[in-house]
């Protein structure tokens, strides 16, 4: 511990004088000390050199004490003295003692050289490696990475993010340093960054993968926190998009689509920014509440939203099931037709959907005046259901077609041709149920 100790007292060490800097060198005024100065320099370098790097510990010690203002590549070369030392000793102990001198290190040159924001980064990976299972240190650890955030606004290497995350998750756990919402804090603005990363082509599937691991292992988040604590925020204050988004985020990670909370977030975020998938989601929630108008104004949105063939083919779908709800059949019909258009091979989907709608249509087309012309809305069912495959249909269609008995009353022939009429307008090739 001695060498720890003579290390971290470097603050308050008497130091030489030193000379006038030359060529970004500082040597000491003192001749004998100048000597033992060059001497140490060379040698330390040597040993970094060969990789032998806790004997390069001594000479660099004595600069670090006696000729503090030598040159800024003590420090720098310093951190790389110290690292390879820690992993170079067999003494768990002493690795301890250089794993703290390399925070020293950067210490002294903060104060030196006043220039931390450069490399408070390199000293958060390192605090990280030497300190993450350490009950007492690991608070340390994280406190180097949020002054990195601090400093320069953001986690510069992507690649170090989830480390800052794991560090809260076990400050968390040990320590109970952090409440449920300054860890929601913390990683919201890492996910900001990586989303940041993510829009100029960086791929950080893999961190945000681990960030949403790390959370769930905390298990801060459940569809009562978001409902209680989140939505009445949002509730209070419609306008800050942001709390909606990360309701929305949640939500949708935690299966709690169903909740108000997530109703309201989801309004939010596809008025402020919506997109295919928000568009579409708030147009199926008005299909269950049975609200068919907005529905309708939903789907168009998505449709419009829509990036490839298969989303419009879906989307196609659901408005033709809310123009239907809505009593435009002759529109839903053709919205159906259309998904064939992106998508042929749902073609079971639409022609059952239009077998449906013919069905349903009996009433409004009944005429009245010919029992053989009102049933030919059933045949028309038929067809449609036999284009989907649907027996079931088919049968229950067949069960409402008019009786040879009708067709001779009224006239008609078996196989002749007659139109529907009303919107279903189709003609077909008359049949009997018997």
């Amino acid at each position: 511990m001695k060498a720890k100790l003579a290390l971290l007292g470097l603050f308050t060490f008497v130091f030489v004088g030193l000379a006038q800097a030359q060529d970004g060198w500082n040597w000491p005024s003192d001749p004998q000390m100048e000597a033992k100065a060059r001497e140490y320099n060379a040698a330390y370098n040597d040993y970094m050199k060969s990789s032998q790097f806790i004997q390069a510990t001594k000479p660099l010690h004595w600069l670090l004490v006696n000729a503090p203002d030598l040159n800024e590549a003590i420090y720098i070369n310093g951190v790389k003295v110290y690292d390879g030392a820690q992993k170079e000793s067999s003494d768990d102990a002493q690795s301890r003692v250089y794993q703290d001198s390399v925070m020293t290190v950067y210490d002294l040159r903060g104060k030196k050289y006043n220039n931390e924001a450069e490399w408070i980064e390199n000293k958060a990976y390192y605090a990280y490696n030497y300190y993450r299972g350490d009950k007492d240190k690991v608070g340390e650890a994280a406190s180097y990475f949020a002054k990195d955030v601090e400093i320069n606004g953001e986690i510069g290497t992507v690649g170090l993010i989830p480390a800052y995350f794991d560090l809260v998750y076990r400050n968390y756990a040990y320590n109970q340093a952090y409440t449920d919402d300054e860890v929601l804090k913390i990683y919201d603005g890492l996910y900001a960054t990586l989303d940041k990363a993510a829009a100029a082509g960086e791929d950080v599937s893999a961190p945000k993968t681990t960030l949403d691991q790390i959370l769930v292992n905390m298990e801060i988040i459940d569809c009562n926190f978001i409902e209680n604590k989140l939505a009445p925020k949002l509730i209070a204050d419609p306008s800050d998009v942001a709390l909606a988004k990360k309701i929305f985020q949640y939500s949708v990670q935690y299966k709690c689509t169903s909740s108000e909370a997530f109703a309201k977030a989801l309004e939010v975020v596809d008025n402020d920014s919506p997109t295919f998938s928000t568009s579409q989601v708030r147009g199926m929630r008005f299909i269950q509440n049975k609200d068919y108008a907005k529905a309708e104004e939903m789907f168009q949105r998505a449709l419009g939203l829509a990036e490839n063939d298969a989303q419009r083919a879906e989307v196609q779908y659901d408005l033709a099931k809310a123009e239907a709800n809505l009593g435009k059949k002759s529109s839903a019909r053709a919205s159906a037709m259309k998904v064939l258009e992106y998508d042929s091979s749902r073609s079971a989907d639409v022609w059952n959907f239009i077998g449906s709608l013919y069905m349903g249509s009996s009433n409004e087309c009944r005429g009245g005046q010919s029992r053989v012309q009102d049933y030919s809305v059933f045949i028309a069912a038929y067809e449609a259901f036999a284009k989907a495959g649907n027996n079931q249909g088919m049968s229950s269609a067949k069960a409402r077609f008019p009786s040879k008995e009708e067709l001779f009353t009224e006239g008609f022939q078996e196989g002749q041709s007659i139109s529907t009429g009303c919107w279903v307008g189709q003609t077909v090739s008359l049949r009997t149920r018997d």
